[in-house]
């Protein structure tokens, strides 16, 4: 039987097991808060972002929720600065331009801040003379940092980063640093 895990993420963890960085000092990583034998994850999530990591004993499932081919739908929640008009809505949702090619269409939509959602440690900075505002991004790729780059594209860089979902799979009940079978 299929093992599968849904773990919120905090931020400044890393996204695997164990650290094989070269920084002084340890840094936090899946196992200081999952002691589940055999299961891995599902794809990454970059240190300084926050949220859904889904984690299996399955590599075929494995494979597919990370292999870009399978178009998996991931939402994250984005904090960004200033507020997006609807030419970069637009451009968001039709794909931009980044190094490494055009983005294929994302949904995009502004949103109120998040209900429920913890508060970062440490917190963003907050610039009393520019705005911020929330975003919802809903992508089937999954390049490199790719949600950051795209909001910076479009003029409005991304403060906080927390993916809610991946495929049908959802952060709600699920608090920061705590994980729970699928």
């Amino acid at each position: 039987m299929t093992r599968i895990l849904l773990f919120n993420k905090p931020f400044n963890v890393l996204s695997q097991f164990t650290d094989r960085g070269t920084e002084g000092g340890a840094r936090e990583t899946l196992s200081d808060y999952i002691q589940v034998p055999k299961v891995y994850p599902a794809g990454r999530l970059d240190r300084d972002s926050e949220g859904l990591i889904v984690l299996t004993d399955n590599g075929r499932l494995q494979a597919r929720i990370s292999n870009p081919k399978h178009k998996t739908p991931k939402t994250y929640w984005a904090q960004v600065e200033g507020v997006p008009d609807e030419a970069a809505l637009q451009a968001l949702a039709t794909g931009v331009t980044l190094k490494d090619g055009r983005t294929a269409p994302a949904e995009a939509r502004l949103i109120d801040e998040p209900a429920g959602l913890w508060p970062r440690t440490p917190p963003i900075r907050v610039r009393k003379s520019i705005p911020d505002s929330w975003l919802e991004l809903t992508i089937t790729e999954g390049r490199n940092r790719q949600v950051r780059r795209m909001t910076a594209a479009v003029g409005h860089p991304t403060l906080r980063l927390v993916r809610y979902g991946v495929g049908n799979w959802t952060l709600d009940g699920l608090e920061t640093g705590s994980w729970r079978d699928a």
